[in-house]
């Protein structure tokens, strides 16, 4: 059988607490939403666990896969809570808007030619 790709990463990122991911969801959650294990965010945590479940591969049992399933999506939930609540970004006016503007050129051109 061939090796899976998950067997081959190394990776240098953070370790969350020993025995994190034996837990139930909430605290599977609450422990991976920590800044402490995941400084780069909610994203980050929500990998990690998908990371895990796809590391244990078949040795992972079905009640403790549903809980970890159960963690991520409690933590997908809470990334959308929080984009939610941060404030949009004020866009640009399109550029259809500037072509209309009152500096369009044939203005430009009247400018020019009561100089000449």
């Amino acid at each position: 059988m061939a090796k899976r790709w998950v067997q081959n990463v190394k990776t240098v990122s953070t370790f969350p607490p020993k025995d994190t991911f034996n837990r139930p969801a909430k605290e599977v959650a609450r422990i991976m939403a920590d800044p402490k294990v995941s400084p780069k965010g909610l994203g980050s945590a929500i990998r990690m666990v998908q990371y895990f479940i796809n590391r244990a591969g078949k040795g992972l049992s079905e009640k403790q896969r549903n809980e970890l399933e159960k963690a991520k999506r409690l933590l997908q939930r809470q990334n959308a809570e929080a984009k939610d609540a941060q404030p949009q970004p004020r866009t640009r006016k399109s550029s259809t808007h500037r072509a209309t503007s009152s500096r369009s050129r044939p203005q430009r051109n009247r400018i020019r030619k009561s100089w000449q």
